[in-house]
């Protein structure tokens, strides 16, 4: 004390007289004080503070003068005398809390000093004088700078040694490198930023800021080399040890105190950090030794068990301080080299065992079994940031996600990269690609899925927005198919028709570089030479390398001297076998495919002579003999008369000399030569057309086995031909030009439109060529737009053309063949589609295309739903943009079938019907005059320019309504030709306006002369008679246009009568017969007669036909309705006009043929009138599809009637979309035996017969022949969907069969199998707690029947053991009820809730708390887990048909599964909250975009716990919070997951809005469960996240 006394006196006497208020006077005196009691010499000099301990003779001499410190009881007593001195007790803290952090560092590692520290903090806390929190947070930094230093001091030394080696603490991710895609899930949290030490008070005089902190001083060591390196490693760690050890016991001593939220983030931080690299051996100089096996020392033992200790403490649940989550999120189970320790061990265990629990909630049952079926778009959400529109979609559109360890859905390119080979995921993506292989997506699906082969890759190429598969994957992939390929051909299956569009893709994917093709031959090579010995056989693979071998990346690696072993692999493909028909064409092509290739590749580079075959070579003379022969030097064939040997070289002449094929075939198309027309009426005499006369089009027999490159030089070649506009192209050449496309959808699509601008600017600017394109893509490749995905690029193309000819006078052919064609595309859509792609602003559609517009979407949005969030909230400003110029609103009755979600947006929408109205009888007067002056009979021609120049619009848009006022009755007295011509000089707009006022002026005067007392008969045939005038006799008008907006003033009854009369007249049957009987059959592509061209006036009228030039090719005025058919019998069902609907359906089912898409419009409007639709209406619709070859199952046609049909009905119709439509598994299930793909469908299938039979198993069909819906799987499941929804029996049976299938399928099946195989031999083990494990009273009743299922043959029928195909059925089942309307689905909720409820185990009241949790748990199992010992159970099978359900449901329908929790109410068991909580709980992420609907949810499963647990609530007697602890952690997991707006990352924060939520509801809790979401609350006071949020953060929430 009297050294103290002395410094305070020297103190006083040179301060200041405002020295009391300083804070430099303070701070040696406290430092001082601690140097006193730690026993430290203060008159030492600061450089003598880290010499070398002295040696034994001068410990001896010194140590009698040594001065113990005081006791630790007076330390407080000298601290007041300092405190009086200082009466700002702020600054005092601030400056007190610094020294101890100073002194902390350095007396860590002495055990006495480190004890009275100890001590000291202990009192002065508990008198005020530190702040925990701030002393805390300041120690951690303050240590996190100290280790920093010393790492570097520990560089400096390791440079002696001349070998450098990393940083000690240098942070370092703890997972390995096997689990790199889990990147967005931080292994652990972030080291804290190395700042000064002490707060703000440090001062720069402290002797100690300029001291290494080290008990060594570097530059008095005398070690050298490693052993200094060595000895200095050893001191520092131990310092390390003991800096940390002693933070703990401090952290410790200070989580006895309540400390801030934000204060326990930052110490459990550090400890994890601490935790994460407490291996610092391996990163220490120790590594020279190769880092031996080393045993951790005893104090770094102590350290980590006192950082365990502060973890422990941290997230004990009794306090809470921290909630377990952060462990879980945090990652710190998956560090590396976990040392032999059992306490660091058990927190790691934990760690896992809550995260496999949480995890759990997080993903769907059995939803490794969920892949793309490509019978349905299945859309990933995932995090878009500001991007929007179309490219949203594309970019969720991933085939599969894989669960990342927090059980959250991933995919994208690091990921797919990360996948290793052999493992599930692995396995998983390659049943995916060959479920692909088997059912061909559209390219634009392959372009979104797959990555570039790094080879091909660009080094400034981003990543690939939902890309999932990598270039080692499609390689697999393709050699399974081409070995699945081989297989079948060997076994003498035609399957011609399945290596050809194996070889369109092939070649799509070798030409976009998916694939590296040097890797791809090594691999087929090694894979046919070892993993399928003896299956080569054939040619094929030859021809296949053959098709790729003009692709420009295949001809670089054939001319590259380095890569001549590739080309010798390739050549080593070669086999001499022949067919049993040596003239069928696919042999002959196979026998000379070889001698092709060499030829090929010699003709590349001559230095290959060497290696090439001789005898090939040499083969090739017959080629060229053959050729010499048949072609004469003309180069001109007669394809209708070649034997099949003939087409069989001629293919093979596609292979060699594809340019000379190319001319033989443009010679053939022209060998009719040209001759000259006149088109057109008022054409003049001189203007003459050059076209080309008529022949055959080229089979599809012949053009199937053209070579690829002889396709694209011949596509090229038409292309020229048709398009340049100096000859008119002959139907056949055009109809072999969309053969070709339709033939080879992947490897010869192109967008024309885009693809012929650029290829000449000026092109399309012809309006001949402009014409063609149009009648091409409307009549001819519209489901192939379709297929590609590209239907809404070219409604924004097509659309931007009509809106320059729109306001263009006299344009009309090419403006209304445009607008048709918009019709069609808008028919076409099967998703929700944007009508503008910056979104903003009135569209650019015509009135008719906008009305339309708003009908299409409600047909797709209640028939398949809103898949997206952000088409969600772009419907209202959508239909903002589609109506802001136009007055139009739709009747009730039209608007009562809407979705309620488009009603919604139209609600506000003002009835503008009677201005149209108001506006005639304000302009009658002056409109009558002038229609006088120009429409009647005495009527001066020159006033017809006067009219055109001088009147104006709103007097011109009632033109044609005057002219029907003066004709009524009299349609004689009006002049056609002054009339024809102001229409013919008018532009399409004006036209239009003037259909839409004419049919409202129509109907109100219909409705005034019946006020008259007129007799309606009288009227509606005064009315018809003079439509006709305008329709038939003068054809003045568009029939479609005037049918559109009939039907469109639904509201009044007459307007539908005028549609059905105009329909059912005699003139429109005549020509849609004329049409039928001279356009072909519907199926063009099989047509191989000679195409008759139509006249121009006969096909289009009048009206379309003026000053035209261009003659027709597929346009007609009977083809113009396909797309307005299907839209009046929507109308007439509206209406409730079923006998009309009947009678148009039956009167023109022949012309619907010709409807590309009549099988989609019979599916939908099923799904959209369901429930509403008579028997009569059903059958009409099924009749449409007669002639189709459509797959409905055999006992279909016995089923339309009032009864229920079987359960073996609807088993059948699951077992068709188990065997063409689920992707079938691969060899590498779960365990050994599930999912072998021996046993897979298409192995049962390669037994029943060659490709070319009819039936379930007639092989892989080729685009053309299924153009509607596009795919085989899309075929099979929406004929599914048409059977379901044509049952006369209501949704509740229906829905009642399936579920019971799907209770008892299991059972069922294996007793089934019981004649067929051995049953599983946990049939007969009964589990104590399993609620299946063969007890009588278990929740599936293992009967041998169930009433109604005939299960004597469904595994021989399905290929799959019982245990698959159990599985299988569920996901079919979920699948199908899917695509169904939202009546099904409700439906379902109540009867899945009916059977969970009844289930005996919940419904059994003697069961006890435990046995209830367990048995449930056990339930709600992966049915493929429970499959395997034939455990099935009635909740966890209709949990997963849930699952499947949800996986394939979109968006918007998602609202409807809070159905389910209701009817499962009253939930009051922990078994019950678990069981909701598995149904809705992977849900909630598909959600988190959607924050209404992810709140509502949550609010859903957040008031369950309300039942359960909630104050007054009598279920939770007895039941502990602790043991839902999994819930609680989902809980945590879920909200960061909606807070980050995707997986979880180290920076995510919930919502405010959540926060605010979940505390409202935590109010009505238990107090014990309450406590466990006190983090989840919006407090900043209690909840570490409401601390650091920004909104909450500095507030206080009462």
């Amino acid at each position: 004390m009297e050294q103290l006394s002395n410094v305070q006196q020297q103190q006083r006497a040179s301060s200041s007289s405002s020295r009391g208020h300083n804070i430099q006077p303070a701070q040696p005196l406290i430092l001082e004080l601690f140097n006193l009691y730690l026993g430290r010499n203060t008159r030492q000099k600061p450089d003598e503070q880290v010499r070398e301990p002295p040696s034994k003779t001068q410990k001896r001499v010194t140590a009698i003068n040594k001065e113990f410190p005081p006791p630790n009881e007076r330390f407080l007593l000298d601290f007041e005398q300092i405190r009086r001195q200082f009466p700002d007790l702020e600054l005092l803290r601030s400056v007190t809390e610094s020294v101890l952090i100073s002194v902390v560092i350095r007396s860590c590692n002495h055990a006495p000093r480190a004890d009275f520290l100890l001590f000291a903090v202990s009192a002065l806390c508990s008198r005020g004088f530190i702040n925990w929190d701030t002393f805390l947070q300041a120690l951690l930094s303050s240590v996190s700078s100290a280790e920093s230093h010393v790492q570097g001091c520990q560089t400096t030394t390791a440079v002696v040694s001349s070998t450098s080696s990393p940083s000690v603490l240098q942070p370092s991710n703890p997972l390995p490198n096997s689990l790199s895609f889990q990147s967005s899930n931080p292994a652990s949290p972030p080291l804290p930023v190395m700042h000064n030490i002490g707060s703000p008070a440090h001062s720069a005089a402290d002797p100690s800021s300029c001291t290494p902190l080290s008990p060594l001083k570097s530059n008095d060591t005398t070690f050298t080399g490693q052993q200094s390196a060595r000895i200095y490693s050893s001191i520092r760690e131990n310092t390390v040890s003991c800096l940390r050890k002693l933070s703990c016991k401090l952290i410790l001593i200070g989580l006895r105190t309540n400390l801030k939220p934000v204060t326990h983030v930052d110490i459990l931080n550090h400890m994890l950090n601490w935790l994460a690299h407490w291996d610092q051996k391996q990163h220490g100089v120790d590594e020279f030794d190769s880092a031996k096996c080393w045993t951790p020392d005893v104090t770094l033992l102590e350290w980590v068990h006192n950082c365990l200790d502060v973890i422990w403490q941290l997230v004990e649940e009794t306090k809470c301080r921290v909630p377990f989550y952060e462990l879980i999120r945090s990652g710190l189970q998956f560090i590396d080299n976990i040392p032999d320790d059992e306490a660091l061990f058990t927190l790691l265990l934990e760690i896992h065992k809550r995260r496999d629990m949480m995890a759990m909630h997080m993903q769907m049952l059995d939803q490794h079994l969920h892949c793309p079926t490509f019978g349905t778009s299945r859309i990933q959400p995932q995090a878009t940031g500001n991007t929007s529109g179309e490219t949203v979609t594309n970019m969720r559109h991933s085939p599969i996600t894989y669960p990342s360890l927090l059980g959250e859905p991933l995919h994208g390119e690091e990921l797919a990269t990360s996948i290793q080979r052999g493992s599930l995921d692995w396995e998983r993506a390659l049943r995916c690609l060959r479920h692909a292989f088997c059912n061909t997506p559209s390219p634009d699906w392959w372009r979104r899925v797959l990555l570039l082969a790094p080879c091909h890759r660009l080094p400034a190429q981003g990543p690939t927005a939902g890309a999932v598969f990598t270039s080692e994957m499609i390689t697999d992939a393709t050699i399974d198919r081409i070995v699945e390929l081989l297989k079948l051909s060997n076994s003498e299956t035609n399957c011609w028709q399945e290596w050809l569009i194996f070889s369109d893709l092939f070649f799509f994917l070798m030409k976009h570089g998916c694939i590296d093709f040097v890797d791809f031959v090594d691999k087929l090579v090694s894979r046919l030479q070892d993993g399928s010995p003896n299956i080569l056989r054939t040619n094929h693979v030859t021809w296949l390398y053959a098709q790729i071998i003009p692709v420009e990346l295949v001809i670089n690696t054939l001319t590259d001297p380095r890569k001549v072993e590739t080309t010798r692999k390739i050549l080593s493909f070669h086999k001499e076998d022949r067919g049993s028909d040596p003239n069928n064409p696919q042999t002959v092509l196979l026998d000379f495919i070889s001698s092709c290739q060499n030829l090929r590749i010699w003709s590349l580079d001559k230095s290959t002579r060497e290696y090439l075959n001789s005898e090939q070579l040499q083969k090739g003379r017959q080629i060229d003999e053959w050729w010499r022969q048949v072609s004469k030097g003309e180069r001109l064939m007669d394809y209708r008369n070649m034997d099949e040997r003939s087409i069989g070289m001629f293919w093979v002449v596609s292979y060699t000399m594809a340019a000379p094929a190319s001319d033989t075939v443009m010679n053939w198309l022209t060998s009719a030569r040209v001759t000259e027309i006149v088109t057109g009426s008022n054409v003049q005499a001189n203007e003459r057309l050059t076209v080309m006369q008529e022949v055959s089009p080229l089979p599809m027999s012949l053009l199937s086995g053209f070579s690829i490159n002889l396709c694209l030089k011949l596509a090229n070649q038409m292309e020229d031909s048709m398009f340049s506009g100096q000859v008119v192209p002959s139907i056949a050449m055009v109809e072999t030009y969309v053969r070709l496309s339709l033939l080879s959808p992947h490897a010869l699509f192109r967008h024309l439109l885009t693809h012929l601008s650029q290829k000449n600017s000026n092109m399309l600017s012809k309006p001949a060529a402009s014409i063609l394109v149009f009648e091409i893509l409307n009549y001819r490749l519209l489901s192939l737009y379709r297929y590609q995905g590209k239907n809404k690029a070219l409604l924004h193309d097509v659309t931007k053309r009509i809106a320059v000819l729109r306001g263009k006078r006299g344009d009309h052919r090419c403006f209304r063949l445009a607008e048709n064609l918009c019709v069609n595309l808008m028919s076409s859509m099967r998703e929700f589609f944007y009508v503008k792609r910056d979104g903003k602003g009135p569209t650019e559609f015509t009135e008719t295309l906008n009305r339309i517009t708003v009908v299409t979407l409600a047909i797709v949005i209640k028939t398949r739903g809103i898949a997206e969030v952000e088409h969600l909230l772009y419907l209202p400003t959508m239909m903002e943009q589609v109506l802001a110029t136009s007055q139009h609103a739709w009747s009730e009755k039209t608007m009562r079938y809407f979705p309620s979600i488009l009603r919604d947006a139209l609600a506000g929408r003002i009835d503008k019907r009677n201005v149209a109205i108001q506006s005639w009888q304000q302009a009658e007067a002056t409109v009558l005059n002038q229609c006088t002056q120009l429409v009647s009979i005495s009527a001066d021609p020159s006033y017809v320019m006067t009219y055109m120049n001088h009147s104006f619009f709103q007097h011109r848009q009632f033109l044609c309504a005057g002219t029907w006022i003066l004709m009524y009755s009299h349609p004689e007295s009006i002049n056609s030709l002054h009339l024809g011509r102001v229409l013919r000089e008018f532009s399409p707009e004006e036209v239009t306006a003037n259909i839409y006022t004419m049919v409202d002026v129509l109907l109100h005067h219909l409705n005034l002369e019946l006020q008259r007392g007129r007799s309606l008969q009288d009227i509606m045939i005064k009315a018809y008679n003079n439509l006709a005038f305008f329709i038939w006799i003068h054809e003045l008008l568009p029939l479609d246009i005037l049918l559109l907006a009939l039907i469109d003033c639904d509201h009044d009854p007459h307007a539908l009568d005028i549609v059905v009369n105009l329909l059912c007249g005699k003139e429109f049957q005549q020509r849609a017969k004329s049409y039928i009987m001279n356009r072909g059959p519907p199926e063009h592509w099989l047509f191989s007669g000679t195409f008759k061209r139509p006249e121009l006036q006969k096909a289009l009228g009048n009206y379309l036909s003026w000053r035209e030039r261009c003659p027709v090719f597929f346009d007609d005025i009977a083809a113009r309705l396909l797309p307005v058919i299907p839209l009046i019998i929507y109308r007439l069902i509206e209406n409730d006009r079923f006998d009309k609907a009947d009678e148009v359906l039956r009167m023109y089912s022949p012309l619907l043929q010709y409807y590309p898409l009549v099988f989609t419009f019979v599916r939908e409007i099923l799904a959209y009138f369901y429930g509403h639709l008579p028997v009569k209406i059903i059958h009409q619709l099924l009749n449409v599809l007669s002639s189709k070859k459509v797959p409905f199952s055999e006992s279909f046609a016995q089923r339309v009637v009032q009864i229920c049909p079987p359960l073996d009905y609807f088993v059948t119709i699951l077992l068709g979309l188990v065997h063409h439509v689920i992707p079938p598994l691969s060899n590498s299930g779960r365990n050994g035996h599930f999912g072998d793909l021996s046993n897979g469908p298409q192995h049962a299938a390669q037994n029943k017969g060659t490709a070319s039979t009819t039936g379930p198993h007639e092989g892989q069909k080729p685009f053309y022949q299924i153009q509607d819906p596009g795919t085989y799987t899309q075929l099979i499941l929406e004929t599914a969907v048409i059977e379901i929804l044509s049952l006369p029996v209501s949704a509740t049976e229906i829905i009642r069969s399936l579920v019971q299938i799907v209770v008892h399928i299991q059972p069922t099946l294996v007793q089934s199998s019981n004649g067929l195989q051995p049953s599983g031999a946990g049939q007969s083990c009964a589990m104590p707690t399993s609620p299946s494990g063969g007890s009588s009273d278990s929740g599936v009743t293992r009967t041998s029947t169930v009433s109604g299922l005939n299960n004597s043959n469904f595994i021989w029928r399905s290929g799959y053991t019982c245990q698959q195909l159990s599985c299988l059925m569920i996901q079919a089942c979920g699948l199908l009820l899917a695509q169904l309307p939202s009546e099904f689905h409700i439906e379902l909720y109540t009867e899945t809730a009916r059977v969970i409820k009844e289930s005996c185990w919940l419904s059994d009241g003697k069961r006890t708390v435990s046995e209830l949790n367990s048995a449930v748990s056990y339930a709600l199992l992966d049915p493929t887990w429970a499959s395997q010992d034939n455990t099935s159970t009635a909740i966890g099978n209709v949990v997963a048909l849930l699952h499947a359900l949800f996986s394939n449901l979109p968006l918007e329908w998602m609202e409807g599964t809070h159905l389910i929790i209701n009817h499962l109410k009253p939930i009051t068991s922990v078994a019950g909250l678990r069981i909701a909580f598995r149904i809705l709980g992977p849900l909630l992420h598909r959600l988190v975009n959607a924050n209404n609907l992810f709140t509502k949810t949550l609010t859903v499963l957040l008031s369950l716990l309300t039942d359960v647990f909630g104050r007054n609530s009598p279920a939770s007697t007895g039941v502990e919070a602790s043991e839902i602890v999994d819930i609680i952690d989902f809980l945590h997991q879920i909200v960061h997951y909606d807070g980050q707006g995707g997986p979880v990352q180290a920076s995510s924060k919930p919502r405010a809005e959540v926060l605010v939520l979940i505390g409202r509801i935590a109010e009505t809790l238990r107090p014990d469960l309450q406590h466990l979401l006190t983090h989840l609350k919006p407090d900043p006071t209690s909840s570490i996240y409401a601390a650091t949020h920004p909104k909450f953060a500095g507030n206080t929430i009462t």
